[in-house]
């Protein structure tokens, strides 16, 4: 879909306005069970089979908090650097939409579990940036609507529509920033890396798996332009449900320009959510946004309070893993990479698996060489997460140590990496199925030094000549004529003493 909207430029805008942002991040957590009931929330099983009176909003049926989730809700605002609420409590927020089955979604209001932290991203040249956080509260996630007979897959033309109440009631954590200020240019840059470092927190803590992919974590990109010098914020817009890194940069930066053209113009900007398209990068209207009050906000009679004990809050302080960006620095001065490196291997989400292939037996240059290269390549060409391609990083390690070994050279390792993603079998069984192992046996490498040697007499004669630097043509023929396998290193000795040469 192609949406024509009239923009300025970017430069244009940034020169007469200051960008404002908030960013709401929803992230669903791994518990085996929902929010408020007892059902399963395992994915991919059929439509309305993961439901109960309590999800499906029955009349009688009382919910009850899952401990783990006030648990991973404690553990996130911890690690956000907040302060955890002696006493909050739930409240009912009012609205009908066909994929809430109760006509209310079970939330937080005025009395969030955690609120008034910070979490400082660093950007790509380095800078530091602190994004202060207001809040982070427990709610329940919705059921999923699916538009049926219509061109865009939204209820606009569609025919009908179908709905899954499997999701209804999965246990949601809400991270809301305080407005963002002062980021200027980089807005977009700050939005996309503190979505980035959160996802990373939220990783780290093995509350979710935070995969955007999956709907595991979603960001609500909310913006606002205002003229250079004023303190009153603009009307803000805000683009729902954002699922990638690049999505939330390109979306901030479209309505950066998308705003400042409707305010040159004279215009005023509606305060609307909007719908971000990962085609062209482009917003389009959804519809005008509620505000608080609109949504009815009551205490939820049927739950009682949550009243975190202060020794259970202190020994899951005590629990936090090492925070990522301070696990990074430490890798980076231990792998001996620059921070672009670093930003790279992070990017490619391969931190983890290297980190992995070391603990296996690998060294770091090895493990990284193997994870960003011929790995990241084939889960780029595949479409798939590095972190689920057919391969392990025990395995990953064993090709490094054949290759150590002098068992396998580059080329014969890659095609090993190629066959065990293809499912041929561990590195061991692929070196023995395909026969990749290196020759080299001076026997058998011989006969091939002297055919190249026959094959090839003007590069032999200038080799004795003493242009020992002509020798690499001669080994590339005896590679080519044992399909890479010989021993490239021995090969070149080999020639030198058949031409009776110095090395």
């Amino acid at each position: 879909m192609t949406v024509t909207t009239d923009l300025v430029s970017y430069e244009d805008a940034l020169a007469t306005y200051d960008p404002v942002m908030g960013l709401e991040v929803h992230v669903e957590l791994g518990t085996k069970t929902k929010m408020f009931c007892g059902c399963s929330t395992e994915l991919g099983q059929d439509a309305n089979t993961q439901t109960c009176p309590t999800c499906l909003g029955l009349p009688g049926a009382l919910p009850v908090v899952n401990e783990i989730g006030v648990e991973s809700a404690i553990k996130i605002g911890l690690a956000l650097n907040c302060e955890i609420a002696e006493w909050c409590r739930f409240a009912r927020k009012n609205y009908f939409y066909p994929d809430m089955p109760k006509n209310f979604q079970t939330s937080q209001y005025d009395e969030p579990i955690a609120f008034n932290g910070y979490l400082d991203v660093q950007l790509e040249d380095g800078e530091i940036f602190r994004v202060e956080i207001e809040r982070a509260h427990m709610e329940e996630d919705t059921g999923k609507s699916t538009h049926v007979g219509g061109a865009t897959g939204r209820i606009h033309g569609a025919s009908h529509s179908l709905l899954d109440y499997n999701r209804a009631g999965i246990p949601l954590i809400e991270i809301v920033t305080k407005p963002i200020e002062g980021a200027g240019e980089r807005a977009p840059e700050v939005a996309k890396a503190y979505v980035a470092e959160l996802r990373e927190v939220i990783k780290a803590l093995d509350v979710s798996e935070a995969r955007m992919d999956k709907g595991q974590m979603r960001c609500d990109v909310n913006l606002s332009l205002r003229p250079h010098g004023r303190e009153r914020f603009g009307t803000r817009s805000e683009t729902k449900n954002v699922n990638s890194l690049r999505s939330v940069e390109r979306a901030a930066r479209f309505e950066i320009q998308r705003h400042a053209a409707v305010l040159n113009a004279g215009g005023t900007i509606i305060q609307e959510t909007r719908h971000f398209h990962e085609e062209d990068g482009s917003t389009t209207s959804g519809r005008i946004k509620d505000n608080a009050e609109d949504y009815r906000y009551f205490p939820e009679p049927d739950l009682v309070p949550v009243a975190p004990a202060r020794e259970w809050v202190e020994e899951l302080r005590a629990g936090l893993p090492e925070m990522p960006r301070v696990r990074r620095n430490r890798l980076r001065e231990e792998w001996g990479v620059n921070e672009h490196d670093m930003q790279s291997i992070l990017n490619a989400g391969a931190v983890d698996p290297i980190v992995a292939t070391i603990e296996a037996g690998a060294d770091s240059a090895s493990a990284r060489k193997w994870w960003m290269g011929e790995l990241a390549r084939n889960a780029n060409e595949t479409g798939r997460a590095i972190d689920e391609l057919p391969i392990t990083p025990a395995q990953v390690a064993r090709v490094t140590a054949l290759v150590a070994a002098g068992d396998l050279n580059d080329k014969l390792a890659r095609q090993v990496i190629e066959g065990v993603l293809a499912g041929e079998g561990g590195p061991d069984e692929v070196v023995e199925k395909r026969g990749l192992k290196v020759v080299s046996d001076d026997g058998a490498l011989g006969a091939a030094v002297d055919e190249a040697i026959a094959s090839n007499a003007a590069i032999a004669d200038k080799i004795r000549g003493g242009k020992v630097a002509a020798a690499g043509a001669l080994v590339g023929a005896v590679m080519k004529t044992t399909r890479g396998q010989a021993d490239a290193a021995r090969v070149r000795e080999l020639i030198l003493e058949k031409l009776g040469v110095e090395g």
